[in-house]
């Protein structure tokens, strides 16, 4: 049992014989024979499937995974990283003076006295309307007021509701004030601190000429002459 038979091929006792590729195979009757073969093949099928092969399939998803995580860390350093130079604090508009307004009609505005009496500004004209929203400026609104003619008022407009009593040297200047804002609208710009800002008004109600940074008499005195003509 377990013999070939004499041409090689399967056992006589009607056993499947073996592929013939494997040639001829031969069992020895005592199995110790085969111990060296058997652990051969033992330590080829540990150094098949030992633990270092292991770690290197396993390595390569880590490997992934980190350089995932490295990324999205990266990203978010970025974005939260504080630049420099960095403010939240919104950055002014440049100034520019206010369109033309020459040759355009005084709008028909109420101002208020000290009283909160409304007075109408163009039973003030002609004159030379001062807006001290930005700045007292009482060394300009005296000079405006020794320059002009007579016949030519000059108004003092500040913001809000209060009127200031001007000083005992400018009596002669009429105080208002623009509750309501309007000839700051009409203007077209907002106040400027430090700043004030005339308009010069014919008797007929038209804008003349806008001052949009009261400065030296000098630099107006010939429009007031021109409005008292």
């Amino acid at each position: 049992m377990g013999k070939p038979d004499a041409e090689g091929h399967g056992p006589a006792d009607g056993l499947p014989g073996l592929p013939p590729e494997w040639g001829r195979v031969v069992v020895p009757d005592d199995a110790s024979a085969l111990a060296a073969e058997a652990a051969q093949i033992r330590r080829e099928l540990r150094r098949a499937t030992g633990l270092p092969g292991g770690h290197r399939a396993l390595g390569l998803p880590l490997l992934v995974l980190l350089v995932a995580v490295l990324t999205t860390l990266a990203g978010l350093l970025v974005v939260t990283w504080p630049r420099a130079g960095r403010t939240d604090r919104p950055t002014p508009a440049p100034y520019s003076p206010p369109a033309t307004l020459a040759g355009r009609a005084l709008p028909a505005l109420d101002l208020v006295d000290a009283g909160q009496a409304p007075v109408p500004l163009r039973g003030l004209l002609p004159a030379m309307i001062i807006l001290l929203d930005g700045c007292p400026c009482p060394d300009r609104v005296g000079d405006a007021s020794a320059a002009a003619p007579a016949g030519v008022s000059v108004v003092a407009v500040t913001g809000g509701r209060t009127v200031p009593s001007p000083p005992a040297d400018q009596r002669q200047v009429r105080a208002l004030a623009d509750p309501a804002g309007g000839l700051r609208s009409f203007l077209g710009q907002p106040a400027r601190p430090g700043v004030a800002t005339a308009l010069l008004v014919d008797r007929t109600g038209t804008v003349t000429r806008v001052l949009p940074d009261l400065g030296p008499v000098d630099a107006y005195r010939g429009d007031l002459s021109a409005l008292a003509g």
